[in-house]
């Protein structure tokens, strides 16, 4: 894995009286959330979060934080907090887990019970401790206070961590919903409490940073699901994602006001909607939910499948309906619902997925032409609110692409924190907080760790441009036996190649190229196999460029009789 920022080199030692933060990633990307904070020769981990791959990045499942930075100093570590209970901040804990099975994983009840159901997959038992909002923790050098925020899913705390080298307030994913489902509202009282008491390092979502105004309130979503449902004539399949617990309970909530009866349709899904029923932060009447077995008997005007799969996932549910790869047959007047905002970078996929939905004869409803989603994420407004109440003495903005970042850093600089007080980092740069200062004062290794079935790791960014290679511009194999003496072709040359020409027979005006090129390295003295296939790829990606302008992976292989 290449040093993300070269420029900065290694950081210096930390001060006695300092403290240091490092994210190991969420910054400069939407997932895969993990901050590390050192103070006195201790570390407290912030989340622990997957991100999921892109279009180009073929064959991967998931991506991790790199855990080199601290792989060496695990024992050092003196808690894992968890902010809430979504894949971004809590998907690669098993992994983490993996390398010291005992780290304590902190966190409300709803996250934890998440992590639990997921680990307990993994045959990982984990330590952990639950905490609520108002209750204060000590983790070595570390003082931990949770803060009540208002997310999209329940149980969401922000952490204010006291040191003595000052006091950092990390907002988690956050926004302040009036009028939340639950009733439980962002902790303003307490930003402003420790705002009071100085808050000397703001760490704050961005993620939301570049759009104006306030977030919609969730009960917006109510009335338009309720007009969906009355319109739908035939099957509603809505797919979210697997921890939207307030999502699928308006679902759960217009089915039994249209007599529907509803299935909950993938793994995550059940697993994920089991845990917060058996909580409580699901309710669900009796007799509502049915077996995805038993819809089969119900007349299609009275069935609603509740899935994963908003974000384009190819092995998600929907992608599979859409893809005519699963036991549910998306048909004509079927109503589709994509419960969820646009990831960046999913783009093409949720598309890709909505037009195999409408091919099919479904009706789909999505962001883009219904109000089936509001995001969790504090707008511009909520984040100027926050500063001004918190006055922070320094800044950095997290859990967002560069833009969003940028964006965040710039609403904080309005609010007259001190442009050289606010730092915009990326995945790798070392800040440290130091007599009320932080600035970035040099990088880590920080890499993607890619996870491809079974392994975790082992797949590198050559082996993913290999994938894509493969992938768009094909493969041509070719097998020569030349005479060991002479250097003549004897047998061959044997030309296959698979996405690249529909017949072979188009290679037959390259293969004497290939006999005199060999003829002609062996008469100049080249007898080493290895350097006559090299000859091979040359003369072959020379006439492929030539003939077709393509750049197929090209695999020679000269044999010596």
């Amino acid at each position: 894995m290449s040093h993300p920022h070269p420029e900065l080199g290694a950081p210096p030692p930390l001060p006695a009286d300092g403290l240091r933060v490092v994210a190991l990633g969420g910054l400069g990307e939407v997932g895969r959330n993990m901050a590390v904070l050192e103070h006195r020769g201790k570390l407290l981990v912030v989340d622990c979060g997957v991100l999921f791959p892109e279009d180009n990045q073929p064959g991967v499942d998931l991506i991790l934080p790199d855990f080199s930075f601290i792989a060496d100093r695990l024992q050092d570590v003196v808690a894992v907090v968890l902010t809430h209970g979504h894949e971004d901040h809590i998907g690669a804990v098993p992994y983490l887990l993996r390398l010291r099975g005992d780290l304590p994983l902190v966190g409300s009840q709803l996250t934890l019970a998440f992590v639990e159901a997921k680990l307990k997959e993994h045959r990982i038992t984990p330590y952990t401790l639950a905490v609520r909002e108002g209750q204060i923790e000590r983790f070595g050098p570390f003082e931990c206070e949770f803060v009540a925020v208002n997310h999209s899913i329940p149980d969401a705390l922000a952490v204010a961590v006291r040191t003595a080298a000052g006091t950092v307030l990390h907002t988690g994913d956050f926004k302040m919903d009036q009028l939340p489902l639950d009733g439980r509202l962002t902790d303003l009282r307490a930003f402003a409490r420790l705002g009071e008491a100085g808050v000397d390092l703001f760490m704050v979502d961005s993620t939301n940073a570049e759009v104006p105004g306030f977030t919609t309130s969730e009960r917006e979503i109510a009335p338009v699901l309720d007009r969906v449902f009355g319109q739908a004539r035939r099957r509603l399949i809505v797919a979210s994602f697997a921890s939207h617990v307030h999502r699928v309970q308006q679902v759960l909530d217009a089915a039994q006001a249209h007599g529907r009866k509803v299935a909950l349709v993938g793994r995550s899904m059940v697993r994920n909607m089991g845990v917060a029923r058996e909580l409580g932060y699901l309710t669900v009447p009796d007799g509502l939910v049915v077996d995805l077995k038993e819809i089969d008997q119900l007349p299609d005007d009275r069935v609603v499948l509740m899935c994963t799969g908003s974000q384009g996932e190819p092995m998600a549910a929907l992608s599979r309906m859409a893809n005519r790869d699963h036991r549910i047959t998306v048909g004509r007047d079927d109503t589709v619902v994509l419960a969820s905002s646009l990831i960046p970078g999913n783009e093409n996929a949720v598309y890709r997925v909505i037009n195999g939905l409408t091919r099919l004869g479904a009706n789909v409803v999505h962001q883009g032409n219904a109000r089936v989603h509001v995001s969790g994420h504090a707008s511009a407004g909520e984040l100027l609110f926050c500063y001004n109440v918190v006055r922070p003495r320094n800044v950095m903005p997290v859990h967002g692409e560069v833009r969003h970042l940028v964006a965040n850093a710039e609403l904080a600089i309005r609010t007259g924190v001190p442009r050289e007080r606010v730092v915009i980092a990326e995945d790798g740069m070392v800040v440290d907080l130091v007599d009320g200062v932080a600035r970035v004062v040099g990088a880590v290794e920080c890499g993607y760790v890619y996870v491809d079935g079974a392994s975790v790791g082992e797949i590198t960014d050559a082996d993913l441009k290999d994938r894509r290679i493969l992938g768009e511009e094909g493969f041509i194999s070719i097998v020569v036996v030349v005479d060991s003496g002479t250097g003549k072709v004897v047998v061959g040359p044997e030309i296959h190649a698979r996405g690249f020409a529909e017949d072979d027979t188009v290679f037959d005006r390259l293969k004497p190229r290939i006999a005199d090129a060999l003829a002609e390295a062996a008469g100049g003295g080249v007898g080493d196999v290895y350097q006559l296939q090299q000859v091979v790829r040359r003369v072959v990606g020379r006439w492929v460029s030539e003939s077709y302008r393509r750049r197929p992976m090209i695999i020679p292989l000269v044999v010596e009789a």
